[in-house]
């Protein structure tokens, strides 16, 4: 089949962090731009698709074409670019939100050049579900693999848009609370089989420090253990990383038939992606490391959770 391409859409932000024992500002953030980063690794035709404003650093665009991500998909606007400011507690898995201004997110709608618009591996990074059916819409690719992932604030505000996306993609990723909110249960197994029932192929949970867990509609379930750091600096993006590092993957192989031992491999690059996302703020860490480093973990994790 003729070489894959990987659209990446969702936020690109500012963000402003604050963690129990530093605080940076200023930073590359959003949904879209951590996915891209990770799936670059892992793919050579990434292409980014978000919108930011006229106070965007360039160095954070520059950053991201340097490692192969294709800009033509980011629209500019005279507006300010969407920020957020938010603030980890103690435990590094709990954060409370300070400030969230859209800004240029405000009334916006997707616009996938043409150039793109085939891409076979579509990745619908955290945005609103509005946004993410107008970017399906654009993506004009006969055969394609959809994954999406989103927050609480859709599963709260725009419940009927969120479960008209799950009956136009293959795979979801969610964090556990919002599965739990999403499928109304708080046992996590039957989170996963309810997800299924709304429309996806496959679900995937991710649980943070602990790893991930990969459902299917036979009953199949995986749980992948996430890379055990000694410090967690910040958080921030390490959901993206893991959804881009799969789709990069994903987008390696000489299918689009992707089936249970496909996405178990894919999640272990997602999950080695999101682990050096974790060591520095932003992208800092994951930006500086090769791809020899991202294989090398990945054996390291190999060895330590195998028996």
């Amino acid at each position: 089949m003729k070489k894959k391409s990987v659209i990446v859409g969702g936020t690109i932000a500012i963000d402003n962090v604050k963690t129990p024992s530093a605080e940076e500002s200023n930073l590359l953030g959003g949904s879209a731009s951590y996915a891209s980063l990770a799936s670059s690794y892992y793919h050579d035709s990434v292409n980014l698709v978000g919108i930011i404003g006229r106070d965007y650093p360039e160095d954070y665009l520059e950053m991201l074409s340097s490692h192969g991500v294709d800009l033509a998909g980011v629209e500019r606007s005279e507006g300010a670019s969407f920020t957020w400011t938010g603030e980890y507690m103690e435990n590094m898995n709990d954060r409370e939100t300070h400030a969230a201004s859209l800004n240029v997110l405000e009334g916006w709608e997707v616009k996938v050049p043409s150039a793109i618009s085939e891409s076979q591996i579509v990745v619908l990074a955290n945005m609103s579900p509005e946004n993410q059916l107008q970017m399906l819409d654009a993506c004009t690719a006969s055969n394609r693999y959809v994954i999406a992932d989103t927050m609480d604030l859709w599963i709260a505000m725009a419940n009927d848009k969120l479960h008209e996306v799950l009956t136009m993609i293959d795979l979801l990723v969610i964090n556990e609370s919002e599965a739990r909110e999403f499928a109304q249960v708080s046992n996590l197994v039957l989170a996963g089989q309810r997800l299924l029932e709304k429309g996806p192929g496959h679900v995937i949970i991710k649980l943070g420090e602990f790893g991930a867990m990969l459902f299917a509609k036979d009953g199949s379930l995986f749980r992948c253990p996430a890379w055990p750091l000694r410090e967690v600096v910040d958080p921030t993006g390490a959901g993206d990383s893991f959804l881009g590092g799969m789709a990069g993957y994903l987008a390696s192989l000489d299918t689009l038939e992707f089936g249970f031992d496909q996405l178990r491999q894919a999640m272990v690059r997602g999950t080695v992606a999101a682990s050096f996302t974790c060591e520095a703020f932003s992208t800092n860490r994951l930006q500086s490391a090769t791809r020899a480093d991202l294989d090398a973990r990945m054996e390291q994790l190999r060895e330590i959770s195998s028996w």
